[in-house]
Parts: structure tokens; C-alpha cells; sequence
């Protein structure tokens, strides 16, 4: 199984009962709203398996809610943690594009936030970018 929806509505057309396992925790998940002239831009990124085909992407909302843009990027064969700084990567320089100057980005990796604070642990393939 790969756990997508064509595997649950499978599961789910043949009456299979299923259960969530002891260790599931809901989390509550909800998008807050900024100050007024800033942009919030929320980024991921994301390989199948360790190293495999790898994406990434981000949305541009406005203080207020408004969408005004998104991007996604296919990056071919990378790591998880190369796909999630090159999301970022990428949501910075989309931002520098189109002209914003306030902007608060959201991303869910905290190994691309401890490389980008201390500098270091950079995949040397985006050193220069």
C-alpha cells in the first residue's frame, strides 16, 4: 500500500474495518492570519522514499487570506532534506520576484531552520544559491 486515496477507497469498498494505530495524535492545524501588509508563505518539500523522485512547493496568501500565488517544482531524483531547502530556496527567491517585502515563510523542517540560522550543513549542491 502507499496510504493515498485510491488505497483507501479500495479498502472502503470492500468493508474493510480499519483502525488507527495507539500512537496517533491528531494534531489541529490551522492557518493564522498575519499583520496587515505582510504575505505568508507556506513551503514543503518531499521525496518518495529516502532518495527518490522529489518535489516541492509553496503558496502566497496576504494578510487578509487572499491567495495570490503558488509554484511547484519537480527536482527529480533528490533526499527529503535536499527537496525541503530547495522549497525554501525557492519560496525566497518567487518572494524576491514578485517584489515583496514583508514576508513570513512556514516550512515543517527544523534541520533546513538549524542550517540556515548556524550556517552550516548546507547540501553543497545549493551552498550558492
Amino acid at each position: 500500500m502507499k496510504n493515498d486515496m485510491l488505497d483507501f477507497n479500495v479498502i472502503k469498498f470492500f468493508g474493510i474495518n480499519t483502525c488507527i494505530g495507539k500512537n496517533f495524535r491528531p494534531l489541529p492545524v490551522r492557518w493564522e492570519f498575519l499583520s496587515l501588509g505582510w504575505v505568508k508563505i507556506n513551503t514543503d518539500g518531499t521525496s518518495r522514499g529516502y532518495y527518490g523522485l522529489a518535489t516541492c512547493g509553496s503558496i502566497f496568501c496576504r494578510s487578509t487570506g487572499e491567495f495570490i500565488g503558488a509554484f511547484s517544482a519537480f527536482l527529480e531524483v533528490q533526499t527529503a532534506l535536499v527537496a525541503e531547502f530547495y522549497g525554501v530556496i525557492h519560496a525566497m527567491e518567487e518572494a524576491q520576484k514578485m517584489g515583496l517585502t514583508n514576508a513570513w515563510l512556514e516550512y515543517d523542517s527544523a534541520l533546513v531552520c538549524v542550517a540556515f540560522i548556524a550556517r552550516t550543513n548546507v547540501p553543497w549542491m545549493l551552498r550558492n544559491r
